[in-house]
C-alpha cells in the first residue's frame, strides 16, 4: 500500500509540473496607428487551461479598460500538404488591445494566471505609444523636379528627374556617380508632368540605367524621412511604358511617397524579395497605380512598417464579368474559363507592423495579402505580424479580397467592404497561431460560396460582427476558433447550406450569430467538432454532422445559443446577388447594409470589449454597422466618389 501511495504522488506530482507554466520571454509586437500586439511565450500548461487579463489605459488617466484576454496557442498543427508545409505552433499567449488613438501613450498590463502554478515573472506593465501617419519633415531642404518638356520658370534648386535631384547623379552611365545624394529630411517635389524612362537614349534626360527601373537606396529615419511628392500644380505620372518594374526600393528606409500616379507596369513599386532585403518605414499614400499588375510588393521578412494608405489601384483584369479559376481543382464554375492572370495582387507584404488602409482597389486577382512566404522564423522581428488592414473598398477580383495566408500573430482585418469576389472572400489558409481577428467586414457576391476561406489548418481565428451577403461552406479543419455578432445571409443557391463549422480542437465555439437559410436546402447547417478532452484531432469525412435548422443544430451541438435565423428584412433595403448569374457584376453605391431599426438584428449582439463597446442601443447590433452610428468610410478620403466603372 505504502509503494501504491508513493507512485500515485509521484505522478500527481509529475501532473502537476506539467500542467504548471513557467513565464517565458513577453514580446510588444510592432505598434500600429489603431492597434497594440504582444507576445508571451511559455513553457508547461499542458492541460492549457492558463490565461492572461488585460488591462490598459492611456498614459495619465486614472481608470484601466478591460481589453480582451490574451490568446492560449501552442501544439496547433498547421500544414498545406501540396506545399510539404508542417509547423507546429510555439506554446504561448498572444493578443491584441483593439481601436486605440494614434499618436497616443498607453499603459498596458497583463496578469498570467494559472490553477495549476505559475511561475516566472507572470504581470507585466508596459507604455506603448501608438503610431502616427508618415509626414514630410519641415526643417530639410525642397528640391524641385520639373519634367524634360517643362518650359516656364523653375523654383531653385531643380532637376531635371527624380534621379538627378535623389542621387546629384550625371547623365548616361554617369547615372551612377552619386555624389550629392538626398537626405535624410529633403522633401523632393515633383512637378506636374510626363516621367518616362527612355532606356535606349544613351543620353537620357530622367537618367535611368539599362533596365529603365529606377533604384531608390537611401535611407531617411522616422523623424527624418525623405519623401517624394507631387508639388500640387497638376498630375505628376510615373510612365512605365510596358516596363517591367518603376521603382525598386527594397534598400531603402523611411520613404514618403505621396500623389503620384503610376501607369502601364507590371510591378509599380517593388519594396523586398524574400531572403535578400526589403524596405523599412515605406509610405505610399494619396496615390493612383492605372493599368498596373503589382501596386507594392515585398516578401521580405525584414521589411517592416509600411504605411499604404489612400491610393487608388486599377488592375488590368475584366472589369464586366467575374470570372474565377476553373479547372481540375475547381470544377466547372460557368461559361467562362478561367482568367489569365494579368494583375496579381494591389498589395502584397510580409514582416511586422504594416498599415494597409483606406485604398479603392479593383480588378486584380486578389487585392491585399500577406505572402504565404512558408514556416515562420523565429525572431519575432521577422515575422508577418502586427498587421492592420482596413477601410479598403473591394471591387472585383477573380480570387478573393484580403488574404492572411502568412499571418502569424495578431493580424487584424476590419472595416472593410467587399464586392464581387469568383472564389472567396476573406482568407487564411494558413495563419501560424494567430489570433487573426476579422470585424466589422462587409461581404456582397462570392459566388464560390466562402465568405471566410479558412484551410490549411490556421490557428486562432477570431470573427467578430461582419455582415456576409454569402455562404460559408469551407470544411477544411481550422483550431482555436471563435464566432460572434456575424450576419451570414444566403441567395439560395441550390443545394448549398449556409454555414458550415470545422474544427480540428476542442477549442472552439460560436453564438450570437444570424442566419438566412437557403430555400429548398435541407443539409442547412454542417458542424464537425471534437469532443471535450482532444487537443488535436484529424477529423475524416463521416465526422462531419449536419442539420437542417439552427434549432437542431443548437440541441445537438449546444452552440448557438444565442443565434437567430433572420431574412433580408433586417435591411433597410438590401437584395441578394442572382445565384444564376455567377458572372454578374454589382456595385458598392447600389448596396444599403444598414440594418433596420427595430428589425431581428438590432441589439441582438454580445458585448465584445475594445470592438462593439460603444453600441447605440440595448445591446449591440449583429453585423457590421451598429445602427445610430455613422457609416464607415471605406476607401480613400480624399475621393468623394466611387472610381469603378459601371
Amino acid at each position: 500500500m505504502k509503494v501504491a501511495v508513493l507512485f500515485f504522488s509521484a505522478a500527481a506530482a509529475l501532473a502537476q509540473a506539467q500542467n504548471s507554466t513557467q513565464a517565458g520571454r513577453f514580446h510588444v509586437e510592432h505598434p500600429t496607428l489603431l492597434n497594440l500586439g504582444f507576445e508571451w511565450a511559455i513553457s508547461g500548461d499542458a492541460n492549457r487551461n492558463a490565461t492572461v487579463d488585460v488591462e490598459y489605459r492611456r498614459s495619465g488617466d486614472a481608470a484601466w479598460r478591460k481589453a480582451l484576454p490574451l490568446v492560449r496557442i501552442g501544439g496547433e498543427n498547421i500544414y498545406r500538404r501540396r506545399e510539404h508545409l508542417a509547423y507546429t505552433v510555439p506554446d504561448g499567449l498572444a493578443g491584441s488591445i483593439l481601436n486605440l488613438q494614434p499618436g497616443t501613450e498607453y499603459e498596458c498590463k497583463f496578469v498570467m494566471r494559472d490553477p495549476d502554478g505559475a511561475s516566472g515573472t507572470t504581470t507585466h506593465q508596459v507604455k506603448v505609444r501608438t503610431r502616427t501617419e508618415p509626414m514630410p519633415y519641415q526643417g530639410g531642404r525642397t528640391l524641385h523636379v520639373y519634367a524634360p518638356d517643362y518650359q516656364g520658370p523653375k523654383e531653385e534648386p531643380n532637376f531635371t528627374s527624380l534621379m538627378h535631384a535623389y542621387y546629384g547623379a550625371g547623365l548616361g552611365d554617369w547615372s551612377v556617380v552619386w555624389e550629392r545624394r538626398a537626405q535624410p529630411g529633403d522633401t523632393i517635389l515633383m512637378h506636374q508632368g510626363l516621367y518616362k524612362s527612355i532606356r535606349t537614349d544613351y543620353v537620357d534626360p530622367m537618367m535611368a540605367p539599362f533596365d529603365g527601373i529606377t533604384h531608390l537606396t537611401l535611407r531617411g529615419t522616422p523623424e527624418k524621412p525623405i519623401t517624394i511628392k507631387a508639388a500640387g500644380d497638376g498630375e505628376v505620372v510615373f510612365e512605365g511604358a510596358g516596363s517591367h518594374r518603376i521603382l525598386d526600393v527594397q534598400a531603402s528606409r523611411y520613404h514618403i511617397i505621396d500623389g503620384i500616379t503610376f501607369r502601364n507596369v507590371d510591378v509599380a513599386i517593388f519594396a523586398g524579395a524574400k531572403e535578400v532585403g526589403g524596405a523599412v518605414g515605406l509610405a505610399v499614400k494619396n496615390c493612383r497605380f492605372e493599368n498596373v499588375g503589382f501596386g507594392v510588393w515585398t516578401e521580405y521578412a525584414g521589411s517592416s512598417d509600411f504605411y499604404i494608405a489612400d491610393n487608388l489601384f486599377l488592375g488590368r483584369e475584366d472589369r464586366f464579368r467575374l470570372i474565377g479559376w476553373t479547372g481540375f481543382m475547381w470544377g466547372y464554375v460557368g461559361p467562362y474559363g478561367s482568367h489569365e492572370l494579368k494583375s496579381y495582387y494591389a498589395v502584397k507584404v510580409y514582416g511586422p507592423g504594416h498599415v494597409i488602409a483606406h485604398n479603392s482597389i479593383a480588378y486584380f486577382h486578389d487585392a491585399i495579402a500577406i505572402s504565404t512566404y512558408g514556416t515562420p522564423e523565429q525572431d519575432p522581428e521577422r515575422r508577418a505580424s502586427a498587421i492592420d488592414i482596413y477601410g479598403n473598398d473591394m471591387h472585383m477580383f477573380n480570387d478573393d479580397f484580403v488574404e492572411t495566408d502568412g499571418g502569424v500573430h495578431n493580424i487584424r482585418v476590419f472595416n472593410n467592404r467587399g464586392v464581387n469576389a469568383a472564389m472567396g472572400g476573406y482568407s487564411s489558409q494558413p495563419v501560424f497561431g494567430g489570433p487573426a481577428y476579422f470585424y466589422r467586414n462587409i461581404l456582397y457576391h462570392t459566388p464560390g460560396g466562402v465568405a471566410f476561406k479558412f484551410s490549411a489548418k490556421p490557428a486562432g481565428l477570431f470573427v467578430f460582427n461582419n455582415t456576409l451577403i454569402a455562404e460559408n461552406i469551407v470544411r477544411e479543419p481550422s483550431t482555436n476558433m471563435h464566432w460572434r455578432n456575424n450576419l451570414f445571409l444566403g441567395r439560395d443557391t441550390p443545394g448549398r447550406g449556409i454555414m458550415s463549422w470545422a474544427n480540428a480542437t476542442d477549442v472552439h465555439s460560436t453564438d450570437y450569430n444570424g442566419f438566412r437559410p437557403n430555400k429548398g436546402v435541407q443539409e442547412q447547417y454542417t458542424w464537425l467538432g471534437p469532443k471535450p478532452g482532444q487537443k488535436m484531432y484529424e477529423p475524416v469525412k463521416e465526422d462531419f454532422k449536419t442539420f437542417a435548422t439552427l434549432a437542431e443544430f443548437r440541441a445537438a451541438t449546444g452552440q448557438e445559443q444565442h443565434g437567430i435565423e433572420v431574412d433580408f428584412d433586417i435591411f433597410e433595403k438590401l437584395t441578394p446577388p442572382d445565384h444564376t448569374k455567377r458572372h454578374a457584376v454589382y456595385h458598392a453605391v447600389d448596396l444599403n447594409f444598414k440594418l433596420k431599426a427595430g428589425s431581428k438584428a438590432v441589439d441582438a449582439g454580445a458585448v465584445i470589449p475594445t470592438v462593439n463597446e460603444d453600441f447605440a442601443g440595448k445591446a449591440p447590433d449583429l453585423g457590421a454597422m451598429e445602427t445610430g452610428k455613422p457609416e464607415p468610410k471605406y476607401g480613400p478620403r480624399w475621393l468623394t466618389y466611387q472610381p469603378f466603372y459601371r
